[in-house]
C-alpha cells in the first residue's frame, strides 16, 4: 500500500513521498475523518466537519504501519475506525494525542495497541520525536519520509506506560478541554 488508496482523505497536505529503503510511503498533514456537506449542485462541498490535525501516516504494501494525529475530541476516534480501522494490526503503531482526556491511556482496535494522550498544545510531531528522545541530530540529512521511518523504527521498540482502558470506559472520563493556540508576540 503506498498510501494512495487514502489520496481522497488528503487535506492541507504537507508531503506524501517514499522513503529511501524498504517500500516505505510517508505522508504529513491533515485527513479527513468526515466530509463537509454537498455545497452546490456541481457537487462542490463545504470544508469538512472533521479532521485528524497534524496527520503523521506511514505505509508499505503489507498495510498501515504507523497513523498518529491530534483529535480534538476523543469522539472523533469512531471516525477514524471507519476510514483506516481496517488496515489495523498487530503490527500497526498507533498514537493520538487528545484534547480532552484527563489521562493518557491504551486500548486495542483490530488488533493494535492504540495509544491516546492528552495535549492541549503543542505540536504532534514534536511529541512523537520526544516521546522516543529523538532530537534534531538525529534527522540531520534525512528526507520528510525517511524522518517519519525514524520516528516509526524508534516507536516499534517504545513501550507506552499508560494504562489499559476499553474505549467506551475512556469516553466516560472526558473533559471540556479546548485547544490553546498562541498568536504572534
Amino acid at each position: 500500500m503506498s498510501l494512495d488508496r487514502y489520496e481522497s482523505l488528503f487535506f492541507n497536505a504537507n508531503f506524501k513521498e517514499a522513503a529511501s529503503a524498504g517500500g516505505l510511503v510517508a505522508y504529513r498533514g491533515e485527513l479527513i475523518l468526515q466530509e463537509g456537506e454537498v455545497a452546490d449542485a456541481n457537487g462542490r462541498r463545504k470544508p469538512p466537519t472533521e479532521v485528524l490535525k497534524q496527520a503523521v501516516l506511514l505505509g508499505d504494501v503489507a498495510g498501515l504501519k504507523l497513523i498518529s494525529g491530534s483529535l480534538d475530541e476523543l469522539q472523533q476516534f469512531p471516525f477514524v475506525l471507519e476510514k483506516f480501522g481496517a488496515e489495523f494490526n498487530a503490527g500497526t503503531i498507533a498514537v493520538f494525542f487528545t484534547v480532552n482526556i484527563p489521562t493518557a491511556f491504551s486500548t486495542i482496535a483490530n488488533g493494535a495497541t492504540v495509544a491516546f494522550i492528552p495535549l492541549v498544545q503543542g505540536m504532534v510531531w514534536n511529541e512523537l520525536a520526544d516521546l522516543v528522545a529523538l532530537d534534531k541530530g538525529d534527522f540531520k540529512g534525512l528526507s520528510a519520509a525517511d524522518k517519519v521511518a525514524t520516528v516509526y523504527n524508534a516507536l516499534k521498540s517504545y513501550k507506552f506506560k499508560s494504562a489499559t482502558m476499553s474505549l467506551d470506559d475512556a469516553m466516560k472520563t472526558t473533559n471540556n478541554a479546548k485547544r490553546e493556540t498562541h498568536g504572534a508576540i
